[in-house]
C-alpha cells in the first residue's frame, strides 16, 4: 500500500483519477490530503474538507468490478463497522453512500470509474469527519464529527489502515466467489 500525503489538494478522488490515467499507477495506491479546497461527493455536491478531517482516495485493482453503487455500498459498510468497533458508536448507512450518527451526517463514500487505454479502473474516496471542532453554520444542524460526538481526537492513520484493509479484505473474498 503506497500512500501519497498533501498538506492541501482541491479534491483527492480528481488527483487519484489523474494519477491512475497518467501513471496506470498500482493497485491500493492512496491519495491522501489533510484538507481539500473542492472536495465533493454524489452529484458533485461539495463536502467541506478543513484540517482534521480524514480525506482519503484508493486506486482499486483492475479488474471486472462493474458495479459502482456495490462498491460505494461496501466502502460504507465498512467505515460504518469501524466506527462501531472502535468507538462503540451505531453509525446508519443512508444508502447509497452516506454514514451517519444521530441525525447527522459523518462521511461520505464516491466511487468513480476512469478508462484509460481501455483499461477500467475505480476509485474510491472517503471524506469522514474525524477531528473537526466545528462546522460552519450552514451545516453545524446536518453535520457532525467524531471529535464532537465522543468529545475527544481520534487517531486518523490507524482508521486509514482500518478501512483500507477491511475492503482488501473484502474485494478479495468477492472475487473468489
Amino acid at each position: 500500500m503506497r500512500i501519497l500525503k498533501y498538506k492541501i489538494i482541491d479534491s483527492t478522488n480528481s488527483l487519484a483519477k489523474k494519477i491512475a490515467k497518467e501513471n496506470e499507477e498500482k493497485p491500493w495506491t492512496i491519495v491522501l490530503t489533510e484538507e481539500q479546497r473542492a472536495g465533493y461527493g454524489r452529484n458533485k455536491s461539495s463536502w467541506y474538507s478543513p484540517k482534521g478531517g480524514l480525506y482519503f482516495s484508493i486506486i482499486l485493482p483492475k479488474g471486472n468490478i462493474d458495479d459502482l453503487q456495490t462498491l460505494t455500498i461496501l466502502a460504507a459498510f465498512i467505515i460504518a463497522r469501524v466506527l462501531k468497533e472502535n468507538f462503540n458508536l451505531e453509525p446508519l448507512i443512508k444508502l447509497p453512500n452516506d454514514i451517519y450518527i444521530g441525525k447527522k451526517k459523518v462521511a461520505g463514500v464516491l466511487t468513480e470509474t476512469i478508462v484509460s487505454s481501455n483499461v477500467k479502473s475505480s476509485i474510491i474516496g472517503i471524506g469522514l469527519n474525524t477531528n473537526i471542532k466545528d462546522f460552519p453554520k450552514d451545516l453545524k444542524n446536518i453535520a457532525c464529527s467524531l471529535e464532537i460526538v465522543l468529545n475527544k481526537k481520534v487517531n486518523n492513520e490507524k482508521i486509514l489502515k482500518q478501512i483500507v484493509n477491511g475492503l482488501k479484505q473484502q474485494l478479495k473474498s468477492r472475487s473468489k466467489l
